[in-house]
């Protein structure tokens, strides 16, 4: 797909949908406030002006530590209308990790929502370039403005940034899965292409749909779900600023009668663990559901679909990449896979030397496309061992079966060798959630006392379930997996460490 030179990307998702006469139909539902596409173009425009009147100019940064309202896409299609680059922040890290970001990022301002001020106001004051603060959906402190109140003073007219459909638009900080986040850089283009490529050509979204996505808006997958995927053909979307609880995803998508639905694994389990969750309690017209953030055990989604009568398209896609590059398509769903390439994209797996493996062997996927990030702000020997020329080094492990379709053995960091074989953990987690006690897992390696390394489960049992013995649970996992592959220990826990994409963090429980 070719883009003019001078294009920018607000302009194009915003514009084509008044052109189309979408002017009155809603963009962006929240708890609160329905957003009708013209009344997003008109907030946006005052956001350029916004940054204006306060001198934040053009490639200047603009943190957004948002939940899921209307105002997120207002602040977020303004900054790139005015070449200003957003960078959105996820809503669940420390203070310190923020004082990090800032830093990293060199923000001149900060949205920030009301509920959110107590974790950054300890160290506004150590981020020297961060010169106006912004709050969204409550009162300001005295250091602060009223981002609804400083909207409502600027004019919706406004002039366009010229901006190159090749420069950088935003700013996405990595999930931190395996250490400080790193900051990708995206060009103005990315956001219409994944759009075409997976939420229409994949996931065919069209103008009638109603999206929900408990992925948030602040990491790609749940900016594509919830924002570009749907305004790229004029449906409507759904926030919700809540932690997605399956009480409050099954009453979303029933109340907004949702037909699309985005999740990740963990909800998914979570949902299936419910007891209220019925077929009844969600959306009558509900047609397809999406997951990303780790891969979907089979388990899962043969049940999820059994129960629900919906299939969940699963695939793999990367903060570098912006979206999905590899899913399960509907009616081809193949589960306990990632599916295959999203057209458009190209993936290889390779060797530690480089080379290309036959199907059947584990390899690393590269992937090719449009899509890929500018590299990482400030990091070039990451965005070195990450961007080789063309290809992008995902990080994960996968195998391509018979049929053409990747199953994910685990990130390159998690894999380990038992007996001088490769163990995948999430092979092994797989078999362990197929028990019925067990709800999800974690597998790293320990050495032994001869100095092996061997497989170490946490295992997190579903709500009113008894321990099993683990002697039984070791049997199943042999049983299910092969028999050098069974946790030699196994510890129950009450939850996992995970990033706010579902991913989780097995670094922390190695050094556990």
């Amino acid at each position: 797909m070719a883009y003019p030179r001078a294009y920018n990307a607000a302009t194009d998702f915003i514009e084509r949908n008044l052109g189309a006469g979408r002017s009155e139909k809603a963009a962006f539902i929240d708890p609160a406030e329905t957003l009708t596409y013209g009344a997003l173009a008109a907030r946006a425009g005052q956001m350029v002006n916004l940054l204006a009147t306060y001198g934040i100019e053009r490639e200047a940064r603009v943190a957004l530590l948002m939940q899921d309202t209307v105002d997120f896409p207002v602040a977020f299609w303004g900054a790139i209308k005015a070449g200003v680059i957003p960078v959105p922040l996820n809503t669940l890290l420390t203070s310190e990790q923020y004082a990090y970001i800032l830093s990293d990022a060199r923000a001149k301002a900060l949205i920030v929502s009301a509920a959110l001020v107590p974790v950054v106001q300890p160290i506004l004051a150590r981020v020297p370039s961060l010169k106006h603060i912004f709050v969204s959906g409550g009162e300001a402190p005295p250091y602060a403005l009223s981002f609804r109140h400083e909207l409502a003073l600027h004019d919706t007219a406004f002039a366009a940034a010229d901006t190159c459909c090749d420069e950088v638009a935003f700013w996405l900080y990595s999930s931190g899965s395996t250490g400080m986040p790193k900051g990708a850089r995206h060009v103005h283009s990315s956001l219409m292409e994944t759009a075409r490529l997976v939420g229409q050509a994949c996931i065919g979204l069209t103008e009638g749909d109603v999206v929900y996505s408990a992925a948030k808006l602040f990491f790609a997958y749940g900016l594509g779900n919830a924002m570009s995927f749907p305004m790229s053909v004029g449906a409507t979307t759904i926030l919700r600023p809540e932690r997605p609880t399956p009480e409050l995803v099954f009453a979303t998508l029933k109340q907004h009668r949702a037909t699309v639905f985005y999740g990740v694994p963990t909800l998914y389990a979570a949902m299936l663990a419910d007891p209220r969750a019925t077929k009844e309690a969600s959306s009558d017209r509900l047609r397809i559901c999406v997951s990303a953030g780790e891969a979907l055990p089979e388990e899962v989604g043969r049940a999820f679909t059994a129960r629900f009568g919906v299939e969940i398209l699963d695939g793999v896609g990367s903060t570098e990449m912006l979206h999905q590059y590899v899913i399960n398509q509907p009616g081809q769903v193949k589960y306990g896979t990632s599916g295959r390439p999203v057209p458009g994209y190209e993936v290889r797996l390779v060797d530690e030397a480089g080379r290309d493996v036959p199907d059947g062997e584990v390899g690393e996927m590269l992937v090719r496309g449009a899509t890929s990030a500018d590299g990482y702000w400030n990091q070039r020997e990451k965005t070195r061992a990450t961007f080789e020329g063309s290809w992008t080094r995902s990080g994960d492990k996968y195998v391509r079966d018979a049929d053409g379709c990747y199953v994910y053995q685990g990130r390159t960091d998690d894999m380990f060798k038992v007996s001088g074989i490769w163990v995948s953990p999430f092979e092994v987690e797989n078999a362990l959630a197929s028990h019925p006690a067990v709800l999800e897992a974690a597998v790293v390696p320990k050495e032994d006392a001869d100095g092996l390394l061997k497989p170490r489960a946490f295992v997190v049992l579903k709500p009113g379930e008894h321990a099993p013995p683990q002697d039984l649970l070791k049997e199943h996992v042999k049983v299910k997996a092969g028999p050098w592959k069974y946790p030699r220990w196994i510890e129950y826990v009450d939850g996992l460490p995970k990033t706010a994409t579902g991913k989780i963090q097995r670094y922390k429980l190695r050094e556990a």
